[in-house]
């Protein structure tokens, strides 16, 4: 697995592992909710400071974000999207 794969494979595992919205850890590490998409989909290259303030975010060391699966582990999962289901007074008229 190439070092983009791990931080994309690291970051989403922790996120989820921990029930952490994308939106809620973009927000908290000061970046576009987008991005993190991005690179959790290894779509982008973050910076050695980008990952850093990441890992800061999730309290963990730096060098989680590059640690190695276990052979045969699964991806991680994708969270629910947790979308409220619409107000039954809404969709009346």
């Amino acid at each position: 697995m190439n070092a983009r794969a791990l931080v994309a494979w690291n970051v989403r595992r922790i996120r989820v592992d921990r029930g952490i919205p994308q939106e809620r850890l973009a927000y908290d590490a000061g970046i576009d909710r987008s991005y993190l998409g991005g690179i959790e989909q290894q779509k982008e290259n973050p910076s050695i400071d980008l990952l850093d303030c990441i890992a800061g975010t999730l309290s963990i060391h730096l060098s989680e974000l590059f640690a190695e699966p276990a052979r045969g582990a699964a991806p991680p999962k994708p969270m629910s999207r947790g979308r409220k289901p619409a107000h039954p007074c809404r969709n009346r008229r």
